[in-house]
């Protein structure tokens, strides 16, 4: 990627209106440190990993595990956060415990995410 600079305005101008509407829309700090908190999970690519293994079906911890090439312990630690952020659920059925995304919603913000990575410049 290249490095630009960052263009500034070359004189300091307030413009109210558009800071009125702009600080109306605004949510609440809470409500974005809770977003920020969201986006730190996907900052992960082994809990990404994960949650593209579960956009084809639901599974256990071994199946994921044995698909990615790792312990189960490790992915135990991964699916643990991801469960704690809403984004996984899980149901016992047996002596096993399958894992599959918690809503639709976790899927478009991956989508999302993809189509802009792989956007041309």
């Amino acid at each position: 990627m290249e490095s630009k600079d960052i263009e500034c305005c070359d004189v300091e101008e307030v413009h109210e209106a558009l800071l009125k509407i702009v600080t109306e829309k605004l949510p609440e700090e809470e409500v974005l440190y809770n977003l920020a908190e969201l986006f730190k999970v996907f900052g992960d690519s082994t809990r990404i990993r994960i949650l593209f293994v579960l956009f084809e079906a639901e599974v256990c911890v071994c199946d994921i595990a044995k698909a990615l090439n790792m312990t189960q312990s490790a992915i135990s630690h991964q699916l643990r956060i991801l469960k704690q952020s809403k984004l996984i659920k899980n149901r016992r059925e047996g002596k096993s415990v399958f894992y599959s995304l918690a809503d639709d919603h976790v899927r478009t913000i991956i989508a999302q995410g993809l189509d802009h990575v792989q956007e041309d410049d």
